[in-house]
């Protein structure tokens, strides 16, 4: 764990200069790409100095399961680019999100979580911090008032997804703060789909942000890792949780997130722009009955992010007109796009949810999300557009 806010000429820098260049270490060699660290444990000058650092008296390394000098300086950038005091580098996103819930709640706990999150989040909730004594309320996220209706005085923590997944809902960040704060509560905003590039959710009021760092930090669909941000206070005890339980982001995915970071912006921008152009495309195919996509005019959350987000993301989901076995022919008409539940890579992704993300979920709970048989979706990389619709053109061929 690292505090972004020691004094440095990066000080005020823009997004792009911090997404380049904070948190850079160099060794006595003085190479200009930041060094990969893989080594397991560190060697102390005297046993003075091992026992300063395993207490904690004086700084430095102790053992990589928490102390990397490669991990450091990646969660030293990602959390001056989110604007936080720190953050904390985890092995996937998944463990970002445990280690946050493990080291913040307590077994007595309410945690009031949105139906509209990624399915493994739900059963996280729902099933394994049940058995620890958290009890959570799931809520619609658009439904503030039921968010209001659900607080309790032992509510310790609201968790939500904006854009949602896969429905691309769009959450009021600050009005949930607002409830957060008035009861007491953290609220836990899981900023994979849009990343700081476009969304800077603590700058609204939230207390944590969440980061599956597998996703569009990385940007290539080459390692696993996940991020916790926020202040110095709530970053210690998820580091407390790291170093007794181990869910540790290697120093090498470290160094490959470090890489993805540099380009941010610029793939963000054009994951943007193509995923507007597939939207509104395919708003005028005929055998699609609905799309997905805040980024469209029509989308019900649309003022809401256009206002809350610098642009609208990758991501979009769409209905075909039918069900299961119609999006399954659609899919697999598909010849270019990649078959894969992943998304933020350069390579568009195609995915049915119900089946694969969200496919554990009871079908009640997917009922309650709005996730359909029928529902599709596809996270926009970095071809050519023309070629993305070629390839979805093959689907809708399938159809007929």
């Amino acid at each position: 764990m690292t505090d972004s806010n020691s004094d440095n000429p990066l000080a005020g820098a823009g997004l792009d200069t911090l997404a380049v260049r904070a948190g850079i270490l160099r060794t006595a060699e003085g190479e200009h790409s930041e060094p990969v660290f893989l080594t397991s444990s560190y060697v102390f000058a005297s046993a003075e100095e091992a026992a300063a650092r395993f207490s904690g008296e004086s700084a430095g390394n102790v053992y990589s399961r928490y102390t990397n000098p490669t991990v450091r300086t990646f969660e030293q950038r990602i959390a001056a680019l989110e604007g936080a005091e720190a953050a904390v580098g985890t092995a996937s996103g998944m463990a970002a999100i445990l280690s946050t819930a493990m080291a913040l709640l307590k077994s007595g706990d309410h945690v009031i979580c949105s139906r509209d999150v990624f399915g493994t989040t739900t059963n996280l909730f729902a099933k394994y911090m049940a058995k620890f004594g958290v009890e959570t309320t799931f809520v619609a996220l658009l439904d503030t008032p039921g968010w209001e209706a659900a607080l309790r005085p032992n509510t310790a923590m609201l968790f939500l997804e904006t854009p949602s997944n896969p429905l691309c809902e769009v959450a009021d960040i600050g009005a949930l703060s607002k409830l957060a704060r008035a009861s007491g509560a953290l609220l836990v905003v899981d900023n994979c789909f849009c990343t700081p590039a476009l969304q800077l959710p603590l700058a609204h009021g939230a207390d944590i942000v969440i980061h599956s760092a597998t996703k569009y930090l990385d940007g290539q669909g080459r390692c696993v890792g996940g991020v916790v941000v926020g202040r110095q206070e709530h970053m210690q005890e998820v580091v407390t949780f790291l170093r007794t339980c181990g869910p540790t982001m290697s120093a090498f995915n470290a160094w490959v997130f470090l890489k993805g970071l540099e380009t941010l912006r610029l793939r963000m921008d054009a994951h943007s722009q193509s995923a507007l152009h597939v939207a509104q495309w395919l708003q005028q195919q005929p055998a699609v009955s609905r799309v997905y996509y805040a980024g469209l005019e029509g989308h019900p959350g649309h003022a809401l992010a256009a206002r809350q987000q610098r642009a609208f993301g990758g991501v979009l989901s769409f209905e075909v007109e039918g069900g299961r076995d119609e999006a399954w022919r659609f899919i697999n008409g598909t010849q270019v796009l990649s078959l894969t539940a992943n998304l933020g890579d350069a390579k568009t992704t195609i995915v049915h949810p119900a089946t694969t993300t969200h496919g554990r979920l009871t079908p009640e709970q997917r009922d309650a999300a709005g996730i359909t048989d029928n529902l599709i979706r596809i996270a926009v990389g970095l071809e050519d557009v023309a070629d993305i619709q070629t390839d979805l053109m093959r689907g809708f061929a399938a159809l007929a």
